[in-house]
């Protein structure tokens, strides 16, 4: 009962087909090709240019971006300071009232 039983792998009862021989074969290269003509290379252009109306739609949009995360961040904030508040002031009415009697 204690003695562990050390699975035996069971042998196959079907037919069993012996493993198949795979003979190698010759890789035959194929004929090389000219490389078509590489394009003219792209004349040189600097990868940004921002008008000075477009730097301070962006400047505009950050600062209501953060604006905004500021103050859904302040309200959870509060809103955690009030739970909390509620909870403590439960606790000290239940307390009291327990101990009265």
């Amino acid at each position: 009962m204690f003695r562990p039983k050390i699975p035996t792998m069971p042998q196959p009862t079907g037919l069993v087909t012996p493993p198949t021989v795979i003979e190698p074969t010759t890789v035959t290269p194929a004929p090389s090709t000219t490389p078509p003509a590489s394009p003219a290379p792209a004349a040189f252009r600097p990868a940004v240019q921002l008008a000075p109306g477009t730097v301070l739609a962006l400047i505009g949009g950050g600062t209501a971006v953060v604006l905004v995360v500021g103050a859904v961040l302040v309200s959870v904030l509060l809103a955690v300071a009030l739970t909390a508040t509620s909870v403590a002031v439960c606790a000290v009415v239940t307390h009291s009232l327990v101990t009265r009697r």
